[in-house]
């Protein structure tokens, strides 16, 4: 593992921490990082283009590139097996000298040989859980990635591991917190609707309840839905709510 200094890492990490507090979602934040990535990996004699993919359990994949051509190349690599995924899988960076001479995962050098990028560097970002990352790089001169390009990059994926594993659990809360409220007024529309059933049934609130779970059953009607009927058709006037069985 390359240890940064500590003047390096305490800048990288304060301009890490912006990009995740300045970004409204991942979606945003992975975008900020690719085009950071770039900017900040590119040399002189070589500019690079960077492209970042994320893969979550029971979410599709999240991918953002700072230009047209690295978005196609992640595309790719999401279609077939290459350099990203094999990063992800081993947790080891990946270089690729130069993909037109590149034996490894010939149905993904194939699709990507003619978009005019010769090597590939990917690295994996270090996240939690079975969630997978990697930090693509590209470029178009051949044989661009040096050793000191390489451990550069691994200095730069240390930082961003970090800010894109804030960025995740910000995401993680904000979406239990969004399940949460629509949960509770899911479990809202069902509470109105039950006192609407006890209340033309002159029954209990077990009793409504267990109508309404059936009558949702037997309709092949989610009990939300027609919880949410019920109510439109209280506010209409029109409530109806002895069930068939």
């Amino acid at each position: 593992m390359v240890n940064p200094l500590p003047e390096q890492e305490a800048l990288q990490n304060g301009y890490f921490l912006d990009l995740v507090l300045g970004s409204e979602d991942v979606e945003a934040f992975l975008s900020d990082l690719a085009a950071f990535s770039a900017e900040s990996l590119s040399h002189p004699e070589s500019p690079v283009f960077s492209g970042i993919t994320v893969l979550r359990r029971k979410k599709s994949a999240t991918a953002a590139s700072s230009d047209e051509r690295a978005r196609i190349m992640d595309q790719l690599q999401s279609t077939f097996e290459g350099p990203c995924l094999t990063a992800m899988d081993k947790l080891t960076p990946v270089l690729v000298e130069d993909l037109l001479s590149e034996h490894r995962w010939p149905e993904y050098v194939r699709a990507a040989s003619d978009q005019g990028l010769r090597s590939i560097l990917s690295v994996p970002l270090m996240v939690e859980g079975d969630t997978r990352a990697a930090l693509n790089l590209y470029s178009e001169k051949v044989k661009a990635f040096s050793d000191s390009h390489v451990e550069r990059a691994e200095v730069f994926a240390l930082h961003a591991s970090k800010s894109l594993r804030l960025a995740l659990k910000i995401a993680q809360l904000s979406d239990a917190r969004n399940d949460m409220a629509a949960a509770m007024q899911s479990r809202t529309v069902i509470d109105l609707a039950v006192g609407a059933i006890m209340a033309q049934n002159h029954c209990s609130q077990d009793e409504a309840f267990t109508i309404l779970r059936t009558a949702s059953s037997n309709r092949n009607i989610k009990l939300r839905h027609l919880a949410k009927s019920i109510i439109a058709a209280v506010s209409s006037g029109k409530i109806t709510t002895h069930f068939e069985e």
